[in-house]
């Protein structure tokens, strides 16, 4: 697992400065440096384009910004800026222990209320290269993506990139299905180097754990990790055996999602009706 290297360096003692210099071209000087060295890459100009949002999408987030749910997901901003603000978090790898836990619903939902509507830069990574689902569920027109990325040299990945609007974010695809899908996620590390730079946060759709070793050779390009289980449906050994095999200490929380409940106090305070029905909350636990 990646770790954030230290963006702060002791600059070099102080050099004897000629007095026939003059003190205006001396001055130039130290702030173009110092200009040089703190600026950061400029983000491109990126395509763009149109999602579908529709309700089987289960985007609660932009659909239904007053429920509870989306509610869930603001919360859980809230505690992931936390580590984002402290400076210990940027690349979050979002996985599952099995298929059909909401993985990708909570990804999607996550980088529309990290993007905060265009106040920060987040890009989705679609490294989930033998079942991508994130173009299909929002309609895309597909392009060149990530395994193109992997397996050509000459496809920088900033070129597979577009904006997907009106959800606010970034994505870059998974491309054209490969068979060998696992060899090449295991050359991510240049892709995300060239990447990391240009945003705020960058989400890694993983593949579920227990079925395949991907998500363990992404760890190592990720922050952390951010696992997400479904209520009444996933196994409690199967948790257990993702955390086992991903490591505690590299789990930064689990996301339990999938849950039906009522919130009658939530409704009755924006004077909705409290007989509706809560759609895919969010729970957080963190470690």
């Amino acid at each position: 697992m990646s770790h954030l290297r230290n963006l702060f360096h002791k600059p070099p003692g102080p050099q004897p400065i000629s007095s026939a210099a003059p003190l205006a071209a001396v001055a130039e000087k130290i702030v173009t440096s110092a200009s040089v060295a703190t600026a950061t890459p400029v983000l491109p100009e990126f395509p763009v384009e149109q999602a579908q949002v529709r309700p089987e999408n289960r985007l609660v987030y932009y659909a239904d910004p007053r429920s509870p749910a989306a509610d869930r997901y603001r919360l859980l901003r809230m505690k992931l800026k936390t580590f984002w603000t402290a400076g210990k978090l940027k690349k979050l790898l979002i996985t599952s222990p099995l298929a059909h836990d909401g993985k990708s619903t909570v990804v999607l939902n996550l980088a529309t209320a990290l993007a905060e509507r265009g106040k920060r830069t987040v890009l989705v990574v679609e490294a989930d290269l033998h079942h991508a689902s994130l173009a299909e569920i929002l309609r895309l027109k597909p392009w060149v993506g990530l395994a193109d990325c992997l397996s050509d040299d000459a496809t920088p990945p900033l070129s597979a990139i577009r904006r997907i609007e009106p959800l606010g974010w970034y994505l870059l695809p998974a491309g054209e299905p490969r068979k060998n899908a696992t060899e090449l996620l295991q050359t991510l590390g240049p892709v995300m180097e060239q990447l990391s730079p240009y945003f705020d946060w960058i989400l890694i759709d993983s593949p579920p754990v227990i079925p395949l070793t991907d998500p363990i050779s992404l760890l190592q390009h990720a922050d952390a990790s951010l696992l997400v289980v479904r209520a009444g449906r996933t196994p409690r050994e199967a948790v257990e055996q993702t955390i086992e095999l991903i490591g505690k200490k590299n789990t930064i929380g689990i996301v339990l999602n999938g849950m039906e409940a009522r919130d009658h106090l939530y409704y009755q305070y924006y004077g909705g009706t409290s007989n509706r029905t809560m759609s895919e909350p969010i729970l957080w636990r963190h470690f």
